[in-house]
């Protein structure tokens, strides 16, 4: 099975949350699909810890070549789909980026985002809970 996995999880892993070993179980053995955003929601994550103190340098470092092992498909979104789901949802493009990624690919999504969850569940895409 394919899910969509998005940013929050893929920094709960590769940052060691407590909800890391849970996503892990939950994605082992699926293949993993996400929007080619995904590179740059991780980099602007890990420079706003950086900013605020939370990380060092090094362990962002740490934190990208984690991230780098995570065979993840990069999928091309339709810009123009995102901006519906924009104007619907009243959300970011980032957001919305995801649940057309997980509407196109017709795939369950991983999220820790509540707010990502309450409008997945409204297009009716199937979340999986960690």
């Amino acid at each position: 099975m394919d899910i969509t996995i998005d940013t929050s999880v893929i920094l709960a892993v590769v940052c060691g949350e407590p909800s890391r070993d849970r996503a892990i179980e939950l994605t082992s053995g699926h293949s993993l699909v996400a929007p080619k955003s995904l590179h740059w929601e991780v980099g602007n994550a890990l420079s706003a810890m950086l900013k605020r103190h939370r990380i060092t340098a090094a362990q962002a470092n740490l934190c990208i070549d984690s991230y780098r092992q995570i065979p993840i498909k990069l999928a091309d979104v339709d810009l123009k789909q995102a901006m519906i789901l924009v104007r619907k949802l009243r959300t970011y493009a980032y957001d919305a980026y995801m649940l057309a990624c997980a509407q196109q690919s017709g795939t369950p999504l991983l999220t820790l985002d509540d707010a990502l969850k309450v409008h997945a569940e409204s297009l009716g895409i199937a979340v999986l809970e960690v």
